[in-house]
């Protein structure tokens, strides 16, 4: 652990010769060491003591308190005003053990007896410390004196004071007006409370007029509160308060005067009257204000200013304004100062023939006088020293001996106060000794400054060097700082500044070194903070925060809602690097802040949640200036949940006609709490109101009460008014139907209204109701008609209705176009004109004219091709069109139909065209015959669209060098009947493409490509090879030839077992489907079911001659030639049904009983 270190402002210093030269030496000598460690005999010295000005409460203990330490440990006696304080002969005193701290019980005993000050003094061998002089005095709350208080009766308009005048206690009580129901009177600019509690109105109103204006004082120590009997004030209104200027009623007159000692707090006071009530500004003369330590009270009546300096002093100016006039008051303030220290003594450790020096130097107005004790006795009456030497603030102690230990007192006072400091002189002989722990590891963040202690103790003070990794002397000097009390300081400190320091503390009577170890870490940086985020009520919120740190810290996240703890809620998911909240609520919003600690720093990062929800509906709907077709609707908005309302939507219900539908009627802005309505007649209207927010709508509000307006005419007719004819000789009118919420009253009905154009008739007319068409017949065809339709209640025609011009219903076209002209542009278009027909013979409204043309057949055919029709239609207003897409070489037949909203009508006279001759389509194939290594011949036939009369073919063709590039290409032309070519001296093993076109007069059409190669000369040498000289040839005889010997073996060993074969046996090697078994039982033929294993698999199929191919093991002596037609064998067995067998067989499948051929050898073999 390491020790504290204490500067010491004392110099020491060696004997030397004049006085000059010992000046010099001192000022040259002040330094700073360490306090003397316990083990060392030292003079006592004051930790403890309690405050100069010690108030108490008489109903608690006296504790006074003086702690001190020394060696030996100092004894305690103390002093009562200036007379020794026999502790021990007073019963109610105790001193604690070991200290020489007073408890006083004062319970049962007035406490006023110990009232008076107190001084404390700490003895032992080495020398005597005293305390200061506390002073002890008890709290008091004396009771209000009491006096008669008479009724204040007072005009309106006048200025008032109320005087509290609060009975003085110890310390001042707190004061404060009330009524007599304990409520605070309301304070303000015009009613105001002074510092020292009375109450001031600048001007007074009828309002203030009661009876019970209270002052109450509060008394702290003994939390008693004392009122003042109640103040009446009744005011009058007998004559109308006049205006005017401003006044001041404190302080009086032009100008007053404050004092305040340094350091305490400085309060200025100006109250004004006047009517209107004057407002207040404050100013500095010549200076401005300090704006870090000024603040302005009550209504700036009152400029507080807090530890008062020097530069405080001078005139400060408040003024009073209304709109009469000002008024202006100067406080000069004088600041005084009780002492106060500049430099205090300090505790001097010196070495056997040093010299030191004591300062007091000290401050104050007036200039304090400082007076020196030794051991707590005058200077000037402690024995003589002749080592000691006073001048003035200063003692200086010459070649001092052990027996120069003394504690020293300055003692600094003037009329505002005083000031006590003990500096014990220690005279020691001590080697260095380092009390900084060894091996300490100081670790620290790079760019932060490193502070490596090395704490010593020594008489003479030791003399400290700094070594880095034993080898390197550092030098106070960038970036070091050696400190008076042996710390090393590195300003900056980097990474390379880690490692091992040695301090090194020595003496003339010793030397002592200690190491320690600095580390320098990478910062704590947050590279991804937190983003501000909103979020809506029941999603997640997801805050960020990642960290960067030195891989050797440990470092904590910790996460704090509005710098608390996170509430104790699983919604709140704390990951490595982020905080998850689920289900946000409005609880959950504020600021939350990550944090990153390590033992070493710290960074942080904060940003703010806040919670969005859809708005909370509208309350306390109204309806207000309500007439017959307007109303207006006021509500009050309900909680908008952080996100501002962007408008309000005003729904109705219509109870009357469509109950339970809500209709959007309009919307208003978010800042909006009424909308003025207009309202239609005969509808029981209900209101509601719903908010939106960037959220989204809230729940609709509670709906308004009804509201129900009178039926009248209706204000409009229907609408989409519409006259045409469904058929010849009819007129359908129609219309969109009002509404019941149109319909203004009960019995709606429409008058319909037609008349024909440009004829001069009146209307006629008709009127339905619950319709919305009406059909009137016996009507032209297609001729336009005016019609109205007009809405009407029990209560009135509706407006003028506006005409529509409709048509009388068509009839199909009376004529067809006359004079078509096809005019013949190239192979394949070609363009049609035609005369339009007369708008009367259209019939109805002219949609259009249809082309209807065929191709018959092409010129260069005998035979007919005719073709689908295909049709074009050209709108009302054009009299040309172009056919594209015809076939060239074609006979074409062309005809014309008039088009209107009812159909076609009668088409034109067939016209016919031909079109012109074009290029021919590609050949219709190209084949390519007999390659050799350096000729091949092509085959082609003619074009399946000729489009004219072929007049030959062209052939172009040239070797392909690669993907992308090709020879040189040679051209043929031939005539129409040649289709075959041969192509020699082309090149060997050569890819040539070939492209092949036919011709007309128009030129040459598509072309027909392919692609095709010569052949190799291998290719052709391996086509006259001797098969027979093969090695594959021989080998595979060789193995016919042994597989052919391999059977013959078996062959011959079945025949010579072949009569011992029974019938059944040939039977089921045969299975001839004609031959019928025989019964075993009575050789009979009968049914006979073979064995499952030999029937046909399901789904064998036969061979495709239709005959079954017999097993392997049929080898009756009949299939290899020997036996005649039906016999019996040795054995009586008869086989003569076999006898026909190999005819048979011969004549359904051509088979042979004879040995195999190599290749069915082969077959069977595999």
């Amino acid at each position: 652990m390491d020790f504290p270190m204490v500067h010491l402002v004392m110099g020491k210093m060696r004997s030397s010769g004049s006085g000059a030269v010992l000046l010099m030496i001192l000022l040259s000598h002040l330094t700073a060491a360490l306090e003397v460690p316990l083990d060392l005999p030292q003079p006592p010295t004051i930790t403890v003591q309690s405050p100069k000005d010690y108030i108490f409460d008489p109903r608690e203990d006296i504790i006074i308190h003086c702690e001190a330490k020394g060696k030996p440990h100092p004894s305690f006696s103390w002093t009562r005003n200036g007379s020794h304080f026999d502790v021990e002969q007073d019963s109610k005193v105790l001193m604690k053990p070991g200290s020489g701290t007073l408890v006083i019980d004062i319970s049962g005993e007035k406490a006023e007896a110990y009232e008076g000050t107190y001084q404390c003094t700490a003895h032992n061998d080495h020398g005597t410390a005293i305390s200061n002089n506390i002073v002890i005095r008890q709290s008091r709350s004396p009771l209000w004196s009491k006096e008669r208080l008479e009724p204040i009766t007072v005009q309106t308009g006048v200025s008032l004071v109320l005087q509290c005048r609060p009975p003085a206690g110890l310390p001042p009580p707190v004061i404060f007006w009330m009524d007599n129901i304990f409520q605070k009177l309301p304070l303000d600019n015009r009613v105001t409370q002074a510092l020292n509690g009375d109450l001031y109105f600048s001007n007074v109103l009828p309002e203030d007029n009661r009876n019970d204006y209270i002052c109450y004082a509060r008394f702290p120590y003994t939390q008693t509160i004392q009122q003042k009997q109640p103040i009446s004030v009744t005011v009058l209104q007998t004559f109308p308060a006049g205006q005017r200027r401003p006044g001041f009623m404190t302080p009086l007159g032009a100008t007053s005067t404050k004092m305040v000692l340094r350091g305490e707090t400085l309060e200025l006071e100006c109250i004004a009257e006047g009517l209107p009530t004057p407002e207040m500004s404050w100013q500095k003369d010549g200076g401005e204000l300090p704006t870090s330590r000024v603040s302005f009270l009550n209504y700036k009546k009152t400029v507080k200013i807090l530890d008062v300096s020097e530069s405080d002093g001078g005139d400060y100016t408040c003024t009073a304004t209304n709109r009469l006039g000002t008024a202006h008051h100067v406080i000069k303030v004088v600041v005084k100062a009780a002492p106060f220290w500049i430099s205090a003594p300090r505790n001097l450790i010196l070495a056997p023939n040093e010299t030191g020096i004591l300062t007091c130097r000290v401050s104050g107005d007036p200039k304090p006088d400082i007076s020196w004790f030794v051991n707590g006795v005058p200077i000037e009456n402690a024995p003589e020293d002749p080592t000691r030497k006073v001048d003035g603030d200063t003692v200086i102690l010459s070649r001092v001996q052990t027996s120069s230990s003394a504690v020293y007192q300055c003692n600094a006072s003037n009329e505002f106060g005083y000031l006590i400091a003990n500096a014990f002189v220690s005279v020691l002989a001590e080697p260095p000794r380092v009390l900084t722990p060894p091996n300490q590891v100081y670790k620290v963040i790079t760019n932060s400054p490193a502070l490596l202690h090395c704490a010593t103790f020594g008489s003479p003070i030791p003399t400290i060097t700094w070594f880095k990794d034993r080898q390197i002397s550092i030098k106070s000097e960038d970036p070091y700082v050696i400190h008076e009390n042996g710390t090393l300081e590195i300003n900056v400190a980097q990474s390379q500044n880690s490692g091992k320091y040695t301090c090194i503390a020595s003496n003339n009577l010793g030397i002592k070194e200690n190491h320690v170890f600095l580390e320098v870490k990478e910062p704590t940086r947050i590279l991804k903070q937190p983003e501000y985020k909103v979020v809506q009520r029941g999603m997640s919120a997801i805050f960020e925060c990642k960290v960067k740190h030195d891989p050797s810290l440990v470092p904590t996240m910790t996460w704090l809602k509005n710098s608390g703890e996170l509430p104790d809620d699983e919604r709140f998911e704390v990951d490595t690097d982020s905080l998850i909240i689920k289900d946000v609520t409005e609880e959950d919003e504020g600021t939350y802040t990550c944090i990153m600690n390590t033992t070493l720093d710290r960074d942080s990062a904060s940003a703010m949640l806040t919670v969005v929800e859809k708005p909370d509906p509208p309350t306390d709907l109204e309806l207000t200036d309500q007439t017959e077709r307007s109303v207006q609707l006021t509500w009050i908005p309900g909680d908008e949940h952080n996100s501002a309302t962007q408008n309000f939507l005003i729904q109705y219900e219509d109870l009357l006609h469509q109950p339970g539908i809500w209709v959007n009627m309009t919307e208003v802005a978010g800042t909006s709490t009424t909308a003025q309505l207009e309202l239609s007649p005969y509808v029981y209207y209900s209101f509601r109101v719903l908010a939106k927010n960037q959220v989204g709508h809230s729940q609709p509000s509670q709906p308004s009460r009804q509201y129900r307006t009178n039926p009248a005419a209706p204000d409009e007719n229907p609408s989409n008014v519409r006259g045409e004819g469904t058929e010849p000789g009819n007129l359908v009118i129609s219309w969109t139907s009002l509404t019941g919420f149109q319909s203004n009253g009960p019995g709606l009905e429409y008058k319909v209204l037609w008349r024909q154009m440009d004829v001069d008739e009146e209307w006629s007319s008709n009127t339905v109701a619950n319709a919305s068409q009406y059909v009137v017949s016996g009507v032209p065809v297609y001729v336009p008609y005016e019609i109205k339709v007009q809405a009407l209640n029990d209560y009135g025609n509706g407006p003028e209705a506006e005409v529509v011009v409709g048509y009388s219903g068509e009839d199909l076209p009376l004529s067809a176009p006359d004079g078509v002209l096809v005019t013949v542009d190239n192979s394949t278009m070609a363009k049609v004109h035609w005369e339009p027909v007369s708008p009367n013979s259209v019939r109805g409204k002219l949609k259009g004219y249809k082309v209807y043309y065929r191709r018959q057949r092409g010129l260069e055919d005998d035979e007919d091709q005719e073709s689908q029709d295909q049709v074009l239609t050209f709108s009302e207003n054009q009299t040309e069109g172009h056919l594209t897409g015809l076939q060239p070489y074609s006979l074409y037949n062309i005809f014309i139909r008039v088009l209107n909203s009812k159909g076609e009508g009668p088409q034109s006279q067939d016209t016919q065209f031909e079109t012109l001759e074009g290029v021919p389509g590609p050949p219709s194939f190209l084949n390519v015959l007999n390659p050799s290594l350096d000729s091949l011949t092509l085959e082609w036939g003619p074009p399946l669209k000729k489009n004219g009369r072929l007049i030959g073919y062209t052939l172009k063709y040239q070797p392909v060098i690669n993907s992308t590039e090709v020879g040189p290409a040679t051209v043929l032309d031939f005539p129409l009947n040649e289709t075959t070519v041969a192509l020699d001296n082309l090149n060997s093993s050569v890819l040539y493409k070939f492209h092949l076109s036919a011709k007309t007069i128009k030129g040459a059409g598509a072309n027909f490509t392919k692609e095709a190669s010569t052949v190799t000369e291998t290719t052709v040498a391996s086509r006259h090879v001797d098969i027979a000289t093969q090695g594959w040839f021989i080998g595979l005889m060789c193995a016919i030839a042994l597989l052919i010997l391999v059977l013959l073996i078996v062959c011959f060993i079945k025949r010579n077992k072949g009569g011992k074969y029974p019938v059944k046996e040939k039977e089921e090697a045969h299975q001839d489907p004609e031959i019928q078994p025989m019964k075993e039982d009575d050789g009979t033929f009968g049914e006979y079911s073979d064995t499952e294993d030999h029937k046909p698999l399901k789904g064998s199929r036969t061979p495709s001659n239709g005959t079954v191919r017999r097993d392997e093991s049929d080898d009756s002596l009949v299939d290899y030639g020997e036996g005649g037609d039906g016999q019996f064998n040795e054995d009586g067995s008869f086989i003569g049904q076999y006898s026909g067998k190999k005819e048979k067989d011969t004549h359904e499948g051509n088979e042979s009983s004879e040995a195999p051929s190599p290749v069915n050898a082969m077959n069977s073999f595999v």
